[in-house]
């Protein structure tokens, strides 16, 4: 037999035609973020305080860094705990029936176990429900919106059985003694997933990154504290981000599907932007570089129009250089912060303000972000975060794994679902209040803190946590019990009727007498 070979042209027509058909016969099913939960330790300590406590500069981390406070705890809680904190609160908040879920996933890198994963501690809140799907991921911050992708294809696949979907991430981010301890935090956010949600995504609009880097990894399973290589972990941040955006920018300018012409920074109107954020000013500097690339489009698109456009004139020597030749380049860097100032004031600071006061909570931070720009946009009839609008979040985790997608605020359509919408999560969120309400403790916690929870990974078992419960974790807060002689690990919770802590920051310290006496 002979086989004919397809033209080149006929390749065309079918591979267009078929693009088509998929566009036409994709169904919106409308699916998205239902409402969102927080949790975020009761004690924090101050980035200034923690300058003069390091014997640095004033500013190197409330300047430098972009941050303000940093979130801390010690070894009552670990992941499972944080996790069971804050899938517990979101299905009492929204009064959600444990039977009405069917998947439930984690994105962590802080890992307590080799083989039992977190998912499997969170099932003691679904009693009589073992028909729950779903895993805990890993890849360092980014663990979380693989899970959250998952949820997404999950609920708009024609095998979707109608239940809800539950997303939980978060992370105990803890560094060795040096430059990168500032930079840790801790903390969860759970996601409740389903159809016809008041925050929704369209899965055609979203790119992935992919590459094998050594920025950030953590090779000594005894040790929370990973081996960082912090300018190279920049680079990567950069490269992926880009990427990312370059190709976002293609999906969202295609006119036959979107119909957003040139989209860009500062063409996407009535748009907000959440980023991963390990730290404030990496995340300002990383958004002029989103300015940067629109520039270099339009030079590229259109060179003797780029050429004649005043906006860019600072930029021209710029336009044409290999980006890996600007990474480090601080004059860009400066002309950059100055030409993206007042969008990034616009589109991101309330999405940065509690990653600026928590820390880095690596798979939740970028969803920490969307909690901050919900909470404090979303509320109310005059909230900014209203019908139409839209949310850009990119997600980043080192190794590297990168995202991009959008997120676009709807009202719900049924009865069902009626009781959720934006204001909705914003007035149960109230995440800046309860930030505002925490304890602000002495900076040699955080050091106190960091030293018992590297000492408990080395005891062995059995173990007993020795930091307080009363008085320092708030009501509806599980804790870590016990590990027993067989490495089991046991928890409690305080009840939700349990009276907040009232301990002020001048009263006593954290950490216990045993701590103490040993530092």
């Amino acid at each position: 037999k002979t086989h004919k070979i397809a033209s080149p042209a006929s390749i065309f027509f079918l591979t267009h035609k078929l693009k088509i058909m998929t566009q036409d016969t994709y169904i919106n099913h409308k699916i998205g973020i239902l409402a969102i939960e927080t949790y975020t330790s009761h004690q924090y300590v101050l980035q200034s305080e923690l300058e003069t406590h390091e014997h640095v500069s004033p500013g190197k981390f409330t300047i430098g860094l972009g941050q303000k406070g940093i979130a801390l705890t010690g070894d009552r809680e670990d992941i499972n705990s944080i996790c069971l904190t804050a899938v517990h609160n979101l299905l009492e908040k929204y009064d959600i029936d444990v039977t009405d879920v069917g998947r439930v996933e984690v994105g962590t890198e802080t890992l307590v176990d080799k083989s039992k994963s977190t998912k499997t501690v969170l099932m003691d809140l679904f009693p009589n429900n073992t028909d729950i799907e779903g895993a805990t991921i890993v890849n360092a911050c980014y663990g979380g919106t693989a899970a959250l992708l998952n949820a997404f294809l999950w609920c708009d696949s024609n095998a979707y059985n109608g239940k809800y979907a539950i997303v939980v991430a978060g992370d105990i981010a803890a560094y060795d003694k040096g430059p990168a301890r500032p930079t840790g935090g801790m903390g969860a956010v759970a996601l409740l997933i389903g159809r016809d949600a008041p925050l929704t995504i369209d899965l055609r609009q979203r790119v992935t990154h992919a590459s094998h880097v050594w920025d950030f990894y953590k090779p000594d399973p005894s040790k929370e504290t990973p081996v960082v290589d912090g300018v190279l972990s920049q680079v990567c941040y950069y490269q992926a981000l880009e990427d990312v955006y370059t190709r976002f920018c293609d999906v969202m300018s295609s006119g036959d599907v979107f119909g957003l012409k040139d989209y860009g920074v500062d063409t996407a109107k009535d748009t907000y932007f959440c980023f991963h954020a390990p730290y404030n000013k990496l995340v300002q500097k990383s958004f002029g570089r989103l300015c940067f690339l629109d520039a270099r489009r339009r030079f590229h698109c259109n060179s003797t129009t780029a050429a004649d456009n005043e906006e860019d004139d600072e930029l021209k020597p710029y336009l044409t250089k290999p980006l890996e030749e600007t990474y480090t380049d601080k004059t860009l860097e400066k002309i950059l912060k100055n030409k993206s100032s007042t969008m990034f004031h616009e589109k991101m600071k309330d999405a940065n303000y509690a990653g600026q006061w928590i820390g880095n909570t690596y798979t939740g931070s970028v969803f920490f972000g969307l909690a901050s720009l919900i909470d404090r946009l979303g509320g109310g009839d005059g909230g900014d975060l209203s019908v139409g609008k839209s949310i850009v979040m990119f997600s980043y985790g080192s190794g590297a794994l990168a995202s991009m997608y959008r997120l676009q605020v709807r009202e719900t359509t049924t009865s069902k679902h009626a009781k959720f919408s934006i204001p909705k999560m914003s007035s149960t969120l109230q995440l800046t209040q309860r930030l505002e309400s925490r304890q602000k403790v002495a900076a040699n916690e955080l050091d106190l803190a960091l030293n018992t929870r590297a000492e408990m990974h080395h005891v062995g078992a059995p173990y007993t946590p020795v930091y307080p419960t009363e008085g320092r974790l708030l009501p509806g807060t599980y804790y870590l019990k016990e590990i027993d002689g067989q490495w089991r690990r046991f928890y409690e919770r305080i009840s939700v009727d349990a009276d907040v802590p009232v301990v002020k920051e001048e009263d006593v310290p954290l950490a216990p007498l045993s701590v103490l006496e040993k530092n």
